[in-house]
């Protein structure tokens, strides 16, 4: 297929888990004679859905591009996964297509997907279509769901392709040019227009309507009475598809091929190509400028998608923004500001690649061996410094820790994350120095699963899951003198050191050091020795062995040997004096707390409320964000929140979502802190000891 001269549509397919995205796509393909078979989901042989993890989960877990040419037009599908785990699909492929084609199952109706995927698209200014799938299944409703679409999503909603069901026979009635089609084996044979009563010439009129409100000239003529013609029609819902004021809905049953060839129709007359848009809108400098898409001009590609496979490579899929992009096009990096050499330049179809010359202005294709270059990066020319507007992608919530099965691992899981992060920019990865835990960060339970999964497929590194361990802190809450003698003789030159330390509460991380030494009882000399002795123990509380915070220390008194003093034995007299102090000074544990915003539908803010309260959270307040949201403010321990992102995605069907971060510590309450101390008994004072 030579995509040269072709025109192009890219046209993101999204739509709630199970409403038959993929299965969609599939019949596309067939249906155009670009696959030799219609695979299916539950076989584990469609396009889009290539991956291993994909075939045994038998579902989309992340974007794929599959194109196909009808009529003269090159169309770039790419299928994103409509589970919430995975929804960082679904922000690559709005980045790269002009068109949104939303899939609602007729059975099911409007889902939270379905939502999600109309304002996301939104959102980016796209166009969007909706596709109702399963019209011939049992308890199947298109008049229901079309309904559900226009109090959802307001007027905009336009039929142009209505179904009418008599037992188990589909027609279908393409209201742009008045014609009734039945199928027989996938082929539409046109039949006598169906009665359907006063149903139909609603949906006519509402057509009408929509196309006289895109055009004044079509206005008028609406309402002097005349009847549009099907290229006025066409056009005024084209107009009104750019301009997002028209949203059109067809229909089929997809794994019948029933109503595809008029879907690929609408795909072709409807959706805009990027000749049809402004550009793109993108950063120069400190300026916002739009880019026109233009092969004569200057180059500039988008990586909108990253694949990172331990024995084919890197491989970064692109949107060509400008210009024609070719394996010696000379271009640099504008996020590292660099030069990248490219390597081989292909066109995508699931996991099928396949070489090529370039890749033209608006379209899509991909390129092997970027050394530098990830997700959200753009190349461009060396005279221009173009860089995205928007980075924006899913926020992870979900932290656990991460441990190898095999001890002695622990290398090769960093080495497995890093490289799986370089194509899941929503996966997270961190050592903390405290708990000395390895610490994964995802968008639920099943994508870290997923993770895990392909650590041990890819990378042959097999880990597991386990609740991570809070970092407390450990503080005093009065004032105590303590006393530090470290005497040893042990033939030669003994060690001496001998101080009196006042220990008291103060605000701050850091160790307060003052000295009120009269009369040289302890050389000037030694007091860094004793500072020192008290900076490092303090990294061992005596409670349960976390750092101690909240400390200042003053050294009041003591005495030294002409000889057998030195800096080291006046460290280990500040150790003691810190360990015999702090136990007199009413120690007590100190838990993080974090500032919570969560934005929740307004029927769910009185649960998430109640849900701060147990656990032991503080609501500070709550606001409404517009679009039947609201934001619920609040101050919570962070040892109480680590399965939040599990609630709130289980209450609010996956509409919810938050952010948490770090604040301050605060006193835990004392009843807690048995549990608290056994538990670090195992991990904080073992450390100490070996230390």
């Amino acid at each position: 297929m030579d995509y040269k001269n072709l025109k192009i549509k890219n046209v993101m397919v999204a739509g709630h888990a199970g409403s038959g995205k993929t299965s969609l796509v599939e019949a596309l393909l067939w249906a155009t004679k670009t696959t030799d078979r219609q695979g299916r989901v539950e076989d584990g042989n469609t396009v889009s859905d290539f991956d291993a993890e994909e075939i045994k989960r038998a579902c989309s877990l992340s974007s794929a591009v599959a194109p196909y040419e009808h009529n003269g037009v090159k169309v770039n599908l790419v299928d994103v996964p409509g589970l919430f785990d995975f929804e960082l699909g679904m922000y690559e492929g709005v980045k790269a297509c002009e068109t949104t084609l939303i899939t609602v199952s007729a059975k099911d109706g409007v889902e939270v997907g379905t939502q999600k995927a109309y304002k996301l698209s939104n959102k980016y200014g796209r166009s969007t279509m909706i596709y109702v799938s399963k019209v011939d299944v049992e308890n199947a409703d298109f008049y229901n769901v079309f309904e559900e679409l226009k109090a959802e999503f307001g007027p905009q909603i336009c039929p142009i392709i209505v179904p009418v069901v008599n037992g188990d026979k589909v027609t279908y009635i393409n209201l742009m040019e008045f014609k009734a089609y039945q199928y027989k084996n996938g082929k539409a044979e046109e039949v006598v227009m169906p009665a359907t009563g006063h149903r139909l010439d609603g949906l006519v009129t509402a057509i009408n309507e929509a196309v006289a409100e895109t055009d004044e000239e079509l206005f008028e003529k609406y309402f002097s009475g005349e009847q549009f013609t099907k290229a006025e029609i066409t056009t005024g819902i084209k107009a009104g598809i750019k301009a997002g004021t028209i949203t059109p809905v067809v229909c089929g049953a997809t794994t019948k091929l029933e109503g595809i060839d008029m879907l690929l129709d609408a795909i072709n007359e409807l959706a805009p190509s990027p000749e049809d848009t402004e550009g793109t809108p993108i950063a120069l400098g400190d300026s916002e400028v739009i880019l026109p898409f233009n092969e004569n001009s200057q180059v500039a590609a988008l990586v909108f998608k990253t694949v990172a496979d331990p024995f084919v490579g890197k491989m970064s899929y692109v949107k060509v923004l400008s210009g024609n992009l070719k394996a010696d096009s000379n271009v640099i990096n504008t996020t590292v500001g660099g030069p990248e050499r490219l390597g081989k330049i292909l066109t995508i179809r699931g996991k099928k690649q396949i070489d090529t010359e370039y890749i033209k202005a608006g379209d899509i294709g991909a390129i092997t061996k970027l050394a530098n270059t990830k997700t959200g990066d753009i190349l461009c020319d060396p005279q221009n410094d173009y860089k995205a507007l928007d980075n924006e992608f899913p926020n992870p919530t979900l932290e656990l820790a991460i441990r190898p099965k095999k001890k002695g691992d622990e290398a090769k899981i960093s080495s497995a994350l890093q490289r799986i992060m370089e194509e899941d920019c929503t996966v997270g990865y961190r050592q903390d120095p405290e708990t000395a835990q390895q610490l994964i960060k995802g968008l639920g339970e099943q994508h870290l699963d997923v993770v895990l999964s392909k650590m041990k497929g890819k990378f042959g590194v097999e880990a597991e899951l386990d609740k991570p361990r809070v970092a407390y802190r450990e503080t005093i809450r009065k004032t105590v003198k303590a006393e530090g003698k470290h005497k040893k003789q042990s033939g030669g030159h003994g060690q001496y050191g001998h101080v009196w330390i006042e220990f008291s509460p103060t605000e701050g991380d850091e160790l307060v050091f003052e000295e009120k030494v009269f009369g040289g009882a302890v050389p000037k000399n030694y007091f860094p020795a004793v500072e020192k002795g008290l900076q490092d123990a303090k990294k061992y509380g005596v409670l349960a062995g976390y750092p101690v915070v909240g400390l200042k220390a003053t050294l009041l008194d003591g005495s030294y040997h002409p000889v057998d003093s030195s800096e080291m034995a006046f460290k280990l007299a500040a150790t003691l004096a810190y360990k015999a102090g702090l136990k007199e000074a009413s120690p007590c544990l100190l838990e993080p707390i974090g500032t919570l915003d969560a934005f929740v539908p307004d029927n769910n803010a009185g649960d998430v409320m109640g849900e701060v309260n147990k656990r032991r959270g503080r609501v500070l307040g709550i606001e409404p964000v517009g679009d039947g949201m609201q934001k619920v403010s609040a101050e919570c321990p962070m040892s109480e929140m680590s399965d939040f992102t599990t609630y709130i995605r289980s209450l609010t069907a996956g509409r919810g979502h938050f952010t948490l971060e770090f604040t301050r510590y605060e006193q835990l309450p004392s009843h807690m802190e048995g549990k608290v101390i056994e538990e670090a008994k195992k991990f904080i004072v073992a450390k100490y000891d070996e230390e």
